[in-house]
């Protein structure tokens, strides 16, 4: 047992690593325990409430204003979890993502909304075709880390040659690659068939969670997902060395199982990091009483990623 969590009595996680601890439960019950500012970083890919079929028996598709206040209980208990300087990235479609920002700006400020291309759609009625996704990137005050990324030279995948010519400035770019801008165009927002654990669900590719974590945070932070649906997640804080919190209702048996077989000492050990003191005991379930005061269902569900 590690130094760090004996003799302190919190919710038992359904699994635990050398670096993480997820709960098999309903995100807004581990919140609401909680202690204020003591996550680095947040990254939530919720679901969408667009008819989706999960596969696990969740209902994505309920009354819109139900769901709105449902994500603004989350959203705003999220931000509070954060610390000074920490960072809160959210996943979303971009008609929910503008509805989302004004949740999130009521306690921390806006960075970016960063585009990622989505591929493969089709086009829709009397719209224009859907080319991306949305990322809001937020930070409770000024960014306590901010890591700038770069991307290797964009080649062509038939020739070899690089695409850009950089107006004539090649020579003077910096050796390691571009600086990451906020469109992302080298990914897509579903993981190839063959990785996914969950068949038939889409699931969030590792570089987006990846980039987002390594912006944000330095080797030994925290990192909370509330959705941990698939784990990208937390595979990406179990390689990089992050700390990570998790909750998921429905698929957590698919994220013990992936990080077992993707990092095997790490699932047989003990939390190497104070998970416990994260969490207020005492801490009075307010959200859960405010919900159940309004009627509103209690959902802290499953997500793409």
């Amino acid at each position: 047992m590690s130094k760090y969590n004996a003799g302190v009595s919190v919710i038992a996680p359904y699994f635990k690593t050398s670096h993480g601890v997820l709960y098999n439960d309903d995100c807004l019950n581990i919140l609401a325990k909680m202690k204020t500012e003591v996550i680095d970083t947040v990254f939530a890919d919720p679901p969408f409430n667009i008819g989706k079929d999960y596969k696990n028996g969740y209902d994505d598709d309920i009354n819109h204003c139900d769901y709105m206040a449902w994500c603004k209980q989350w959203i705003l208990e999220c931000s509070r979890i954060l610390k000074p300087g920490g960072a809160f990235f959210l996943y979303a479609t971009p008609e929910l993502a503008i509805q989302f920002a004004p949740m999130m700006g009521e306690a921390l400020n806006f960075r970016h909304w960063i585009a990622i291309s989505m591929k493969g759609t089709f086009h829709r009625g009397n719209k224009l075709y859907p080319a991306h996704y949305a990322l809001l990137y937020y930070t409770k005050g000024d960014p306590k880390v901010f890591n700038k990324l770069r991307l290797p030279i964009e080649v062509c995948r038939h020739c070899g040659g690089e695409i850009k010519d950089y107006g004539g400035h090649r020579s003077k770019m910096n050796p390691e690659g571009v600086n990451l801008s906020d469109i992302w165009t080298d990914t897509s927002p579903n993981r190839h068939k063959k990785f996914k654990v969950r068949q038939g669900v889409n699931e969030l590719k590792m570089i987006i969670p990846e980039r987002a974590i390594l912006m944000s945070t330095e080797e030994g932070d925290i990192v909370f997902d509330p959705f941990g649906g698939g784990g990208s997640t937390f595979q990406v804080a179990e390689k990089h060395r992050r700390n990570w919190i998790g909750t998921e209702l429905y698929d957590s048996e698919h994220i013990k199982k992936r990080i077992e077989e993707n990092y095997s000492i790490s699932a047989s050990m003990e939390p190497r990091f104070n998970f416990k003191e994260l969490f207020n005991e005492d801490k009075q379930n307010e959200i859960l009483r405010r919900v159940k005061g309004k009627g509103l269902p209690l959902r802290a569900l499953t997500h793409i990623s």
